[in-house]
Formats: structure tokens, sequence, C-alpha cells
């Protein structure tokens, strides 16, 4: 597929270009975490940043607080990535790099509420109107903004009527998914299922409530 000359891609062959060493894919697109000295340093960035979006006509989501720079960049509002997202990364690495600013994965995190329905309800038009939300695709309702944790909308299985559940999706870079489990099942966690490991593991907190913590996105190749 492409648009604009932009190809897609799949995660994995954007981790095979140079110059993005620096770089996980999450959900919802490629992201890195750059720490600084304080806002006028990360300022400096989101500078050079806005030459190359200007630049490549890609524009990414960057965030700035006085502890650094976080920047995601997509191709589609699914998260899906094209050769553009590769241009525009290696532009952010290097102004980074030129500044003296190093990556830290360790800080990047993607936060999504998954939403399980029993059958024949569809929950999302309260969901989306408490939050504020609006629909993506036929399971999402995300922040128009794109700064708060998406929702994901699923059946419930076994089907038991009145009774909703929700639990916690977190994304992860796959280099710092054993680290996390490790720090929750040190806090008092407990591994529910691991059948998929290290793509994603199933945690449940000292009162059973359930998170899964995903590292499949960094290398996802469809």
């Amino acid at each position: 597929m492409s648009d604009g000359g932009a190809v897609k891609i799949t995660n994995k062959q954007f981790h095979e270009n140079e110059g993005v060493a620096d770089w996980r894919v999450l959900f919802w697109g490629a992201h890195v975490f750059y720490r600084t000295s304080g806002f006028a340093e990360g300022a400096r960035l989101v500078v050079a940043i806005a030459e190359a979006a200007a630049e490549l006509g890609h524009e990414p989501d960057v965030d700035i607080r006085p502890e650094g720079v976080t920047v995601r960049s997509r191709t589609l509002p699914d998260g899906e990535l094209s050769t553009a997202d590769v241009a525009l990364a290696q532009r952010v690495s290097a102004a980074a790099h030129e500044l003296g600013l190093e990556p830290d994965p360790t800080a990047l995190t993607v936060v999504g509420i998954a939403v399980a329905e029993d059958d024949h309800v569809d929950t999302r038009p309260f969901w989306r109107a408490a939050l504020g939300y609006v629909d993506l695709g036929e399971e999402d309702a995300v922040d128009p903004l794109r700064r708060n944790p998406h929702t994901w909308f699923h059946k419930l299985r076994p089907s038991k009527p009145g009774r909703g559940r929700t639990h916690i999706d977190v994304s992860v870079p796959a280099d710092q998914v054993e680290a996390r489990v490790a720090a929750c099942v040190a806090a008092g966690g407990r591994i529910v299922n691991d059948h998929v490991a290290p793509n994603s593991y199933t945690i449940a907190s000292p009162d059973n409530h359930g998170i899964d913590i995903a590292g499949w996105a960094d290398h996802y190749e469809n």
C-alpha cells in the first residue's frame, strides 16, 4: 500500500532500517523518549522535530516535559507504519544525538482499557460519551487528541449477563517486558497466563485485578 509515496511496512520492517535503533513500536505507532536536563533543552529538540516534520510532510505527536520529550509517529490512525515513519524517526534521532540526548526505552508505556461486553450488548456509546472519545474502527474508542488511554471492546467469554468487566492493557518495548513483569511479581502480583510469553503476560494484582503486559507490537510482522 502506498500513500503519497509512503509505502506501508510492518513493525518488524521498521526496525530493520538504519537510524531507528532508539525507537520502539508499541500500541498506536513507533515511540521514542529522550531524557533532557530541563524544559529548554527539550524545546530545542522539539524545534528540530518541527523542522523535520515540515520538510517531510509527516507530523508526529510530541509531548514535552521537564524530564524529557516523547515522540510518536504513525501513518494510519490505528498505528500502522510506513516508510514515512522511518524517515521521520531517522531525522528525529539524528537531531537528538546532535544535541547529546540519549533515549530511555524504560520510560515508554502505552496504556489501554479493555472492556468486556456480554453478547448483544454494545457499551461503546456509553464509554464514548463518558470519556469524550470518538470511534475508531469496529472495536475501539479513542481520545481524538491521542492523549489518554484507548478503550478496546470485546465479547465476554463465557457469557455472563450483567457482568461487564474491564482490565488494563500495558504496551511496553519488547526488551522491557520481562523486567516489567518481574517488578509486578515483586510488588505482590502473580502471573496468571504466560502461554505466549514473552509476547504477552497476564498478571493479577494482589486483589485479583487483571493486567496484560504486552511486548508483541515491537516486532509484529503482519
